[in-house]
């Protein structure tokens, strides 16, 4: 079970770009707790999406922070841009990073939070002689690249593994968020694991109801598992 406040990150890759201010926006009013950021290279994953232009515009039409998923090569070259361009985190993968380490310490020293990502067949193991440094862990329950794919459920097990792993090391504030494939049915396994954010895009922004109605009921089903 989960005794943290679950909070709901809508990814905008799945928003309509021609209306993305009305849509994040709309988001914002909704209850989002943040905005989630996929920024992706067309080399690390094989899809070319936005970078720090974007996320400035991003910055100037809601107050919510903005979460900055690098799904990128090098990407402690982009550092420095994306904090000027309002990212609140910067969320790396290790598989991109030579010295994860020192990126996560730069960008700490931007005055941002950390946040690591874990492919689906990446094990938690990378993150233990890190753990000092990071504030995020972001569990990828489909594989990056595009918004849209199923969930796969082999993953369930390594979100608990993650959580289990911060609180050893102390680290009990730190944030465990899931991204891909969330919605009514999986938003509550997660939860169970202890994942405490929702990295939501199709969920919400494609969603029926509108994107209000959508933020909110995710959020219920969440807290039913809570």
């Amino acid at each position: 079970m989960n005794d943290k406040q679950i909070l709901i990150a809508p990814s905008i890759l799945s928003a309509d770009f021609a209306y993305l201010g009305a849509a994040i926006q709309e988001a914002e009013a909704g209850g989002a707790d943040m905005i989630h950021v996929d920024v992706m290279d067309g080399h690390f994953v094989p899809n070319l999406t936005i970078g720090p232009v974007v996320v400035s515009a991003v910055r100037q039409v809601t107050e919510l922070p903005l979460d900055v998923h690098l799904m990128m090569a090098q990407p402690e070259l982009y550092l420095d841009n994306f904090a000027a361009a309002g990212a609140a985190r910067l969320t790396v993968h290790p598989e991109a990073c030579v010295h994860l380490h020192r990126i996560l310490a730069q960008i700490r020293e931007l005055g941002l939070e950390t946040g690591v990502a874990l492919n689906p067949s990446t094990s938690e193991e990378v993150l233990r002689y890190v753990l000092p440094l990071v504030d995020w862990v972001l569990v990828m329950t489909v594989n990056p690249g595009f918004g849209g794919q199923s969930f796969i459920m082999e993953i369930l097990p390594k979100i608990k593994a993650v959580r289990q792993m911060l609180d050893a090391a102390g680290r009990t504030a730190a944030h465990v968020a899931v991204d891909g494939g969330i919605n009514l049915q999986t938003a509550p396994l997660v939860v169970a694991q202890g994942a405490d954010v929702l990295v939501a895009g199709s969920a919400v922004f494609k969603s029926p109801a509108g994107v209000a109605t959508a933020i909110s009921v995710l959020k219920c089903a969440a807290d039913e598992m809570g």
